[in-house]
């Protein structure tokens, strides 16, 4: 990209870095197409700004610099002002892509994907509590008092300040396409759902999203967090990612009229392939300490390596619909994930499944909460899911070696961190005041 649109006067440019957080600089319009230096030592950085020498790091051979470019495809009007431009930006080093980004990781699942006939198109459900300042309580804030809230509520008594609406025509103003927003399950929750697109830009509206939505509420004085568990007493928060695959003619290839269910051979292959690598998928997509306490057996979030028709209780659900609207469902993700790393973690394990030919075990036939068709599971914390990530070599060696590197070498220091401060975790005890200072400013 060599030029911005006259009607604004600087960019503000973003990209991912290895805990999902948007990192980036404002820069004047007229030099932004020539990038922009950021040291590497980001790709080392702790939430608590703590560093630590991890592959990409570059912390002990001279802090080098990496440079974003701006994707001229991602270029959009900014929710901030009307001179603003937004833009997301590719990493490279030494003028190559940067292999511990997020980003560049599912563009290459993608292309994976692609070399194999078959373009990702994804679709992403988020949930998040709304938070209102509270000076009684020793943490500041408390879940926004909303007791009129019911499941699947619209309107003012589930909204009363308005954020929740301001969001939604803030995002079509700036060319987000919503698909729809509602009140979740708890008082004060809600989902929040974008359209399908390709996988790319599937991921890039959500990364963008999430951080529009949060700054909208900060300017209502209020805050809004996706983090998988900020409360003891009520429901988690987490990421669904949907995805289908069309072929070469455009059709879904998730469907398949020949069959009585309307589900293909790749279909089923795709859901083998999640839940042959479903423990090391739950490392990359319940990145935090505070993930376990909503990855629990009977919580609707994934812990059970099943799947099933229209079932709530498993970690692959396929939809009721079918034809062009068939997908696949992956609910395992926690709210605090880098989006675009689960993106590419989903897509990476369904893939396996279809180039080794896995068979789809039978669907979960059981309630899901005290009748389960399986024993494997998710990891009872971060430390032990970041050994059974790292025991499949094979999910490593497909969704990156080097970002996965990265990866765990952060993610063991963030534990380590934990432990010493709380001498360990017990799912099943509340949420500590280390989990919310921790990731609540960030998630």
């Amino acid at each position: 990209m060599t030029e911005i649109d006259d009607r604004f006067d600087r960019v503000r440019l973003l990209f991912p870095d290895h805990l999902g957080l948007a990192r980036g600089k404002y820069l004047p319009a007229r030099i932004a197409g020539r990038g922009t230096g950021h040291c590497a030592t980001i790709w080392g950085l702790g939430y608590d700004r703590s560093m630590v020498p991890a592959p990409g790091s570059y912390l002990l051979d001279g802090l080098v610099d990496v440079v974003a470019t701006p994707d001229h495809d991602t270029v959009r009007a900014s929710w901030e002002d009307d001179v603003t431009a937004i833009a997301l930006a590719d990493i490279a080093l030494d003028g190559d892509p940067f292999p511990y980004a997020a980003r560049h990781v599912l563009q290459q699942a993608i292309a994976a994907w692609e070399d194999l006939g078959y373009r990702p198109q994804v679709g992403i459900e988020l949930e998040a509590y709304v938070l209102e300042a509270d000076d009684s309580s020793p943490r500041g804030w408390r879940r926004l008092q909303n007791p009129r809230a019911m499941v699947y509520g619209t309107g003012i008594a589930n909204d009363p300040g308005g954020v929740v609406d301001d969001i939604m025509r803030t995002a079509r103003r700036t060319g987000f396409r919503v698909e729809s927003i509602n009140a979740e399950f708890d008082e004060s929750q809600y989902e929040l759902t974008l359209e399908y697109s390709d996988a790319l830009h599937a991921a890039d509206d959500v990364f963008l999203f999430r951080i529009m939505a949060r700054e909208i509420a900060l300017k209502h004085g209020l805050d809004l967090t996706f983090l998988g568990k900020p409360f003891d007493d009520v429901s988690g928060s987490g990421i669904h990612v949907n995805f289908s695959l069309a072929d070469a003619d455009g059709n879904n290839a998730i469907h398949d009229v020949n069959e009585a269910d309307g589900v293909s051979l790749l279909a089923r292959q795709c859901t083998a392939g999640l839940l042959e690598h479903h423990r090391a998928l739950v490392a990359v997509t319940a990145p935090t300490v505070n993930a376990y306490r909503r990855l629990q057996p009977a919580q609707l979030s994934g812990f059970w390596a099943n799947w099933g028709y229209d079932h709530r209780c498993v970690a692959v659900r396929i939809p009721p619909e079918r034809g062009q609207g068939s997908r696949l469902e992956s609910r395992v993700a926690d709210g605090s994930v880098s989006i675009h790393l689960a993106v590419a973690a989903v897509l990476t394990a369904a893939r396996l499944g279809v180039e080794n030919e896995l068979e789809c075990p039978p669907h979960e036939s059981g309630d899901g909460f005290e009748e389960v068709g399986t024993d494997v599971c998710a990891a009872g914390n971060l430390s032990a899911a970041l050994d059974d990530l790292e025991a499949d070599s094979t999910f490593v060696e497909a969704l990156g070696a080097d970002l996965v590197a990265n990866f765990v070498a952060i993610k063991r220091a963030e534990w380590d961190r934990f432990v010493e401060a709380e001498g360990g975790f017990d799912p099943e005890g509340q949420v500590t005041d280390w989990e919310i200072n921790e990731y609540l400013p960030y998630h």
